[in-house]
Formats: structure tokens, C-alpha cells, sequence
């Protein structure tokens, strides 16, 4: 059996974005508030009865959010263009390594438009 846990979290980042359409707003600096949300799966350990301790996962996610809560995000090293795409790629990288092989699932939105990105990773 494999369970799958989760921990969200959100950070606010400002940004600017080079598109065909609404240009003009899209490429002056422009915040948002984005949340995040990152799942792993896994058995569960029989000795804890969890697939991973929620605290574990909560240190490394505050890790990655100090790297992009209150920041420019065209200057966050290895985020490449600020999509949100991107944001679901930086933050299963970003995540310590021993978090990494259980990641199955990182889901980055914003509330207020609407819109969301979701980036599925294939279990072994």
C-alpha cells in the first residue's frame, strides 16, 4: 500500500513576464500571492505508522520558501522565467535531497486569478 501525504504553503514574490498578450502589464514588476503544495508517497513505516514525519517536511518546504517569499523571482538563482511551470520544477529541486525521491506531486496556484500548474512525478 502507498499513502500519499502532503504540506502547503504560500509565499508572496514579485516578478515581470515577457507574453504576447496583456504585454504591457506583464512585463512592468508585478506581485502575487502563490501557494504551493507538495505531495509525497510512500509505505508507511510500520515502526512510525507514517510515510514521513509532516515536521521533516515542513523544514524543508520553510527552506524553499526563504528562497522565494518576499523576493524578485527573474533574480532567484535557477528559477529561469518566473512561470508557474517553473515554480513547480524549482521547488521539487530545491527540496533537500532526502525528500526528493518520495516527491510525487508539486502543485503551484494563484488563488486570486485562478490558475494553477501541477507537476506529477512517476513512481518507481
Amino acid at each position: 500500500m502507498l499513502f500519499t501525504i502532503s504540506q502547503s504553503f504560500f509565499f508572496d514574490a514579485a516578478h515581470t513576464l515577457r507574453r504576447e498578450i496583456e504585454a504591457e502589464g506583464s512585463r512592468r514588476v508585478h506581485g502575487h500571492t502563490y501557494h504551493a503544495e507538495v505531495f509525497l508517497t510512500g509505505p508507511r513505516d510500520p515502526a512510525t505508522g507514517m510515510v514521513l514525519d509532516l515536521g521533516l517536511l515542513r523544514q524543508g518546504l520553510a527552506v524553499v520558501r526563504e528562497q522565494l517569499d518576499h523576493h524578485m523571482l527573474d533574480e532567484v538563482p535557477g528559477l529561469g522565467t518566473p512561470t508557474l511551470e517553473n515554480l513547480c520544477l524549482f521547488i521539487a529541486q530545491a527540496l533537500p535531497t532526502d525528500l526528493r525521491a518520495s516527491v510525487s506531486r508539486v502543485r503551484v496556484w494563484r488563488e486570486a486569478l485562478g490558475d494553477s500548474c501541477a507537476l506529477d512525478f512517476t513512481q518507481p
